[in-house]
Protein backbone atom coordinates (compact mmCIF):
# COMPACT_ATOMS: atom_id res chain seq x y z
CA UNK A 1 0.00 0.00 0.00
CA UNK A 2 0.99 3.48 -0.89
CA UNK A 3 1.41 6.43 1.47
CA UNK A 4 1.17 10.02 -0.04
CA UNK A 5 2.67 12.43 2.04
CA UNK A 6 2.08 15.51 0.00
CA UNK A 7 -1.38 16.60 1.81
CA UNK A 8 0.82 16.76 5.10
CA UNK A 9 4.46 18.43 3.77
CA UNK A 10 1.43 21.16 2.51
CA UNK A 11 0.27 21.39 6.13
CA UNK A 12 3.66 21.84 7.32
CA UNK A 13 4.50 24.59 5.09
CA UNK A 14 1.21 26.37 5.57
CA UNK A 15 1.80 25.66 9.43
CA UNK A 16 5.72 27.21 9.30
CA UNK A 17 4.30 30.25 7.29
CA UNK A 18 1.99 31.06 9.90
CA UNK A 19 4.11 30.80 12.34
CA UNK A 20 6.54 33.36 10.37
CA UNK A 21 3.90 35.57 9.22
CA UNK A 22 2.79 36.11 13.32
CA UNK A 23 6.44 36.81 14.25
CA UNK A 24 6.55 38.95 11.36
CA UNK A 25 3.39 40.99 12.64
CA UNK A 26 4.20 41.08 16.31
CA UNK A 27 7.88 42.39 15.45
CA UNK A 28 6.18 45.40 13.19
CA UNK A 29 3.88 46.21 16.35
CA UNK A 30 6.50 46.23 18.95
CA UNK A 31 8.85 48.02 16.76
CA UNK A 32 6.92 50.25 14.44
CA UNK A 33 7.26 53.06 16.51
CA UNK A 34 10.44 53.22 17.01
CA UNK A 35 10.76 52.70 12.90
CA UNK A 36 8.69 55.53 12.12
CA UNK A 37 10.49 58.02 13.90
CA UNK A 38 13.85 57.18 12.79
CA UNK A 39 12.51 57.70 9.13
CA UNK A 40 10.75 60.59 10.30
CA UNK A 41 14.23 61.89 11.82
CA UNK A 42 16.06 60.56 8.54
CA UNK A 43 13.26 62.96 6.35
CA UNK A 44 13.88 66.06 8.87
CA UNK A 45 17.39 66.61 7.76
CA UNK A 46 16.72 65.74 3.99
CA UNK A 47 13.84 68.78 4.09
CA UNK A 48 16.00 71.03 6.25
CA UNK A 49 13.56 70.75 9.21
CA UNK A 50 14.60 69.67 12.97
CA UNK A 51 12.91 66.61 14.63
CA UNK A 52 11.15 66.95 17.45
CA UNK A 53 10.68 63.46 19.85
CA UNK A 54 6.98 62.67 20.66
CA UNK A 55 5.89 61.44 23.86
CA UNK A 56 5.32 58.12 22.41
CA UNK A 57 7.42 56.14 19.98
CA UNK A 58 5.99 57.18 16.35
CA UNK A 59 4.81 60.21 17.71
CA UNK A 60 7.30 62.33 16.36
CA UNK A 61 7.28 65.31 13.92
CA UNK A 62 9.20 67.80 11.79
CA UNK A 63 8.92 71.60 12.60
CA UNK A 64 10.66 74.38 11.41
CA UNK A 65 13.48 75.72 12.46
Amino acid sequence: MKINNKGQALVEYVLIIALISVLAISLVSLLGGYLKDSMTKSSCEIVGQTYKKGEKPGEGVCVDK
